[in-house]
């Protein structure tokens, strides 16, 4: 498994944590997220073979949130 944190440019209500968290999970059930609104991350750890960091970036970025920053790390 693969995690991954996102650092996003905004997140702007609590809301947006839950928009995110259920759209990311849409992609495929290889992915799990979590957003911490108060600190602007998104953490998700997927099976890299069925999906990439890129796919969840695309999602986020497609939703408004732009990301800053990418972290990998291997599990």
């Amino acid at each position: 498994m693969t995690k991954a944190v996102f650092h996003l440019k905004s997140l702007t209500c609590p809301s947006c944590m839950q928009k995110i968290e259920t759209a990311l999970m849409k992609i495929t059930d290889a992915c799990s997220a979590k957003v911490f609104f108060n600190s602007g991350k998104v953490r998700a750890e997927f099976d890299e073979s069925s999906l990439q960091a890129e796919e969840l970036e695309k999602a986020i970025t497609r939703l408004g949130y732009p990301v800053k920053s990418v972290k990998l790390s291997q599990s």
